[in-house]
């Protein structure tokens, strides 16, 4: 028809050609910025560069954006529905790494810098974290199948290109966050919080500044740190449990920057894309399908091939079933949306579908613990061009060093010995399994395992009492550090000698004891408070069936010892509790509590509260052996 585009443009041949050509300069402009050496990074970006320009206007000349945006569409809603479904699978997760993104030091403080607002905050949005987690989750899944259908093509060009660039800024910021660097920020303080008081007596030490003061509030100007996400968080934990690692901040921002790219194509070309065709329908979805088997591939999970089919189909369905009401693009959408929900629902009640953290069914801790690779690093000298501001690093042992004689010439000035990583660090999966518990906290519940007592060294040690005779005051030393010389019996006089027990060391660390044992079970809870106690019966059910059978029940928690005593008392339940860090109670379980069976170390059983079996049961699965 005249007047409206096709996919073959002036010549199918060529635009076909234009396509793989630029695609070809897109790979050499990311390999220039992510894997390239040094040495070739400005010819790479040149070749790739030039390829892509030629390839564009190759593309216009020959009437060719639809080809290319068909292209974009296939790969941009493949990947949004995977990228969507990884984040649905955790959106707990990924609502822990957007409250890192909204701490003041962290994306907050470059608003604050670009528009000169030290008061700006994005702390409020932590308290949405999760809400937002699911939304943006379930709008990924909705725009990935409406961009593969050609379903409301306009509006969902906007949203995606407002959606990539929010993400774009969150990745370049992650890429280039100095850790070394300050912000001004700027809080506000009620005068009767005793964090005024201190603030004022900094504001004498000119540590901070008063910006202005009344009877009931104190603002405070204050210099901080800025707080650098290491970690975008992009694909959840996916990448780290199937592929051993998750992509560096260089590496998700130029990922960012693709999609982004891709998301472009479809923006300017939305006013000529038409609704499918049914012929143009099954390109699409057998195109768009190959891209989430690929990525299900190396995520090592294929429900999203599943999930994928059922949302496509399931929304061109509606498109042709769904009467009056629902028979267009915005019945697919909220069928799409009810599907992300259930996905979502079933999730944040139970668990994860696919559990990619290091504590899943199946993994051995003692491995995941020493499974790091050591980085190797060398010194580097620094030396800056005093003419043009260029700056070179050499390794110090390097020839290429012993062959420049860049210090005999006069335009190169040494600035400092800098750390080249020859090789990163690979941290291990868990480096934070450390449940303990201070010596003078342990209850009779604790005491009774026999990897805790075995711990325990009892010391009994002499003590004297004695009275100074001057002022009547009453000090205590041990037996062996008492002479008449140093207490002479005008000066003092003694009162009596008691014998006191004395332990070795202040904690103890049941980590190696847990991961020895042939079998234990773990009751975690990353918040004992707030938990969700209403198995509370079946956990102790299932405590009391291990002790029968001789199998330890430990809780390890995030508490005082206030909360544990009143837990205990709340709940009648004085089973031995163990302290760890909150963070890595979270990456063990999203559940509140949750329940963990170990066999030397292994993960065998991991429940969360909802899913905590009667204790019969549990015995029938875990304690038969």
């Amino acid at each position: 028809m005249k007047g409206v585009a096709t996919i073959a443009g002036k010549s199918l041949v060529f635009n076909i050609a234009f396509v793989l050509v630029n695609l070809a300069g897109l790979t050499f402009v990311v390999i220039a910025n992510v894997k390239s050496s040094p040495d070739y990074v400005l010819l790479f970006n040149l070749l790739g560069l030039g390829l892509m320009l030629l390839s564009i206007t190759g593309l216009i000349i020959f009437k060719g954006r639809l080809m290319f945006s068909s292209v974009a569409r296939v790969f941009v809603g493949g990947l949004f529905i995977v990228s969507g479904l990884v984040k649905a699978n955790d959106p707990t997760g990924f609502s822990y790494k957007l409250e890192e993104y909204f701490q003041d030091g962290a994306l907050a403080y470059r608003i604050k810098e670009f528009f000169g607002t030290p008061g700006f905050s994005l702390e409020f949005f932590m308290d949405y974290a999760l809400a937002l987690s699911v939304i943006i989750c379930i709008a990924e899944i909705v725009l990935g199948v409406l961009t593969i259908i050609g379903g409301k093509i306009k509006l969902v060009s906007y949203f995606m290109m407002a959606m990539m660039l929010f993400f774009t800024f969150l990745t370049w910021h992650t890429t280039n966050c100095d850790p070394h660097a300050e912000f001004l920020d700027r809080d506000t303080y009620a005068m009767s919080d005793p964090i005024a008081k201190e603030k004022l007596a900094e504001a004498k030490e000119k540590k901070v500044t008063i910006y202005s003061q009344t009877s009931s509030e104190l603002v405070i100007d204050e210099m901080k740190p800025t707080q650098c996400v290491t970690d975008c968080g992009c694909f959840g934990d996916a990448l780290k449990g199937s592929v051993g690692r998750s992509l560096t901040p260089n590496e998700s921002y130029w990922k960012d920057l693709i999609l982004l790219y891709f998301v472009c194509w479809i923006f300017v070309a939305q006013r000529i894309i038409r609704p499918n065709t049914i012929k143009e329908n099954l390109i699409f979805t057998v195109g768009s399908i190959l891209v989430v088997v690929f990525f299900s591939w190396v995520f090592g999970w294929y429900f999203p091939i599943f999930f994928a089919l059922l949302a496509i189909f399931g929304a061109l369905w509606v498109r042709r079933a769904g009467g009056k009401l629902f028979g267009n693009y915005w019945g697919s959408a909220i069928l799409v949306t009810l599907l992300s929900v259930l996905i979502v629902g079933f999730v944040l009640r139970y668990s994860p579908i696919k559990d990619y953290r290091p504590y899943s069914i199946g993994a051995d801790i003692k491995l995941k613990m020493n499974n790091g690779v050591d980085g190797i690093f060398e010194d580097a000298l620094l030396y800056k061009n005093t003419k043009t501001g260029e700056e070179r690093s050499y390794l110090s042992s390097s020839a290429e060093y012993s062959n420049s004689k860049i210090w005999e010439n006069g335009d190169w000035k040494f600035v400092s010995m800098v750390s080249e990583v020859i090789k990163p660090l690979i941290p291990a999966s868990i480096t934070d399994f450390y449940p303990t518990i201070k010596i003078k906290d342990l209850s009779d519940s604790e005491r009774k395992l026999d990897f805790v007592s075995s711990m325990v060294v009892e010391t009994i040690v002499k003590r004297i009492r004695l009275t100074a005779l001057d002022d009547e005051t009453t000090k205590e030393i041990a037996l062996s550090e008492f002479n008449l010389e140093t207490y002479p019996t005008e000066e003092y006089q003694i009162i009596d000698t008691i014998e006191v027990v004395q332990f070795e060391g202040d904690d103890i660390n049941i980590k190696d004891a847990l991961l020895n044992e042939k079998q234990v079970v773990l009751m975690i809870s990353r918040d004992l408070v707030n938990a969700n106690w209403n198995e509370i019966d079946r956990i102790k059910a299932i405590a009391e069936r291990c002790e029968k059978e001789d199998v330890p029940f430990v809780m390890i928690a995030n508490a005082t010892r206030d909360d544990i005593e009143s837990f205990r008392n709340e709940h009648k339940f004085n089973c031995a509790i163990f302290s760890m860090d909150q963070i890595e109670l979270k990456i063990i379980s999203r559940s509140n509590p949750a329940l963990l069976v170990l066999e030397n170390g292994v993960v065998k059983g991991k429940y969360s509260h909802r899913m905590i079996p009667t204790g019969d049961r549990f015995k029938e699965i875990h304690l038969k052996k």
